[in-house]
């Protein structure tokens, strides 16, 4: 991870389902992660430049997101999960047991299994930006 250079102008409040995207004019060089459960967004930055930007779902109390730095460990455009019998497309897998990053369907009242739930279109997005081995820092639901 690396200082962070500049910011995506969001012009509106965003809700369950919204997402911000733009690299015009910004640089190739690292990709990192960087999400905030207790606002509840994920931000991608390239080169120190955030590039996108979306509201999340996130683990519940029964089965919590958990926070830390972790590597991605794996990439698949499409996967289904053996443990929940669900689809989990643009998946990317940040802990041995199951916890990723995957597209989802973003709405009020819903929440995930530990994984991290983002736009499908989002999800897309940052599917292609994204390399095994990069970081993601899910910070926590309230300041320690």
């Amino acid at each position: 991870m690396t200082a962070v250079k500049s910011m995506l102008n969001v012009q509106k409040r965003m809700h369950y389902g919204d997402f911000a995207w733009n690299v015009d004019g910004i640089p190739a060089g690292p990709v990192w992660i960087r999400v905030d459960l207790r606002l509840q967004a994920l931000s991608v930055f390239r080169a120190g430049h955030e590039i996108g930007s979306a509201i999340i779902l996130y683990g519940t109390d029964g089965k919590a997101t958990p926070t830390g730095v972790f590597p991605i460990l794996q990439r698949a455009a499409q996967h289904r999960s053996t443990l929940y019998d669900a689809d989990m497309p643009f998946m990317l897998r940040l802990t041995n047991d199951g916890v990723a990053i995957h597209a989802s369907n973003v709405r009020a009242g819903a929440a995930t299994h530990g994984c991290i739930g983002i736009p499908p279109e989002f999800a897309k997005l940052l599917f292609e930006q994204v390399r095994r081995g990069d970081l993601v820092a899910i910070m926590p639901e309230q300041n320690t």
